[in-house]
């Protein structure tokens, strides 16, 4: 049976909802990265959270965030962890809410640890995984973003909005540097 009908009930009678986004990092040292998911996230308007959980240190917390994610309204969650990064895997095997998962570089070998450990998932369990680093939190924020825009128009509009204004960018310093 769903669990999350009763949270939908209350949010309409509130008139506002918690956050549909999770973001979980591994540590805090992990915060200046994951900071450019939640960046993205805020200047749309999405609500979201921000909580530290260890796949390692903490293994019961993570599986019972994930667990009680979708109940607690989220939709989406976002990992980011950095040498042997089991926390996106470990929170996509406790939900079936999808998980995106972003590799920091925590260690000697420059993000590809955390890389593989983040991509290299048993079939079933799956984790949409990004790049290294802050461009990777950034992606997984917009990636988070448009799967939310799927039953929201105007999301989606802004989400059209932040492409074309990038596109006016990329035409901006293209004209600069032409002069």
């Amino acid at each position: 049976f769903r669990r999350d009908i009763g949270h939908r009930a209350l949010c309409r009678l509130r008139g506002s909802c918690g956050p549909v986004v999770g973001i979980v990092m591994g540590s805090d040292s992990d915060l200046s990265v994951m900071q450019e998911a939640a960046d993205f996230l805020k200047s749309l308007g999405i609500k979201h959270e921000i909580v530290i959980s260890s796949a390692h240190r903490t293994p019961d917390q993570s599986a019972e965030y994930a667990g009680t994610a979708a109940e607690r309204g989220l939709k989406i969650i976002i990992a980011g962890a950095g040498m042997a990064a089991h926390l996106a895997g470990v929170l996509a095997a406790h939900t079936m809410l999808p998980v995106i998962g972003v590799p920091i570089d925590a260690s000697s070998l420059g993000g590809l640890d955390a890389l593989l450990s983040t991509v290299q998932m048993p079939p079933g369990i799956p984790v949409a995984t990004m790049g290294i680093g802050k461009a990777g939190a950034k992606n997984a924020a917009v990636l988070a973003a448009r799967i939310l825009a799927l039953d929201n128009a105007d999301l989606g509009a802004a989400l059209e909005q932040h492409n074309r204004n990038m596109a006016e960018q990329v035409a901006k310093k293209n004209k600069v540097l032409n002069q």
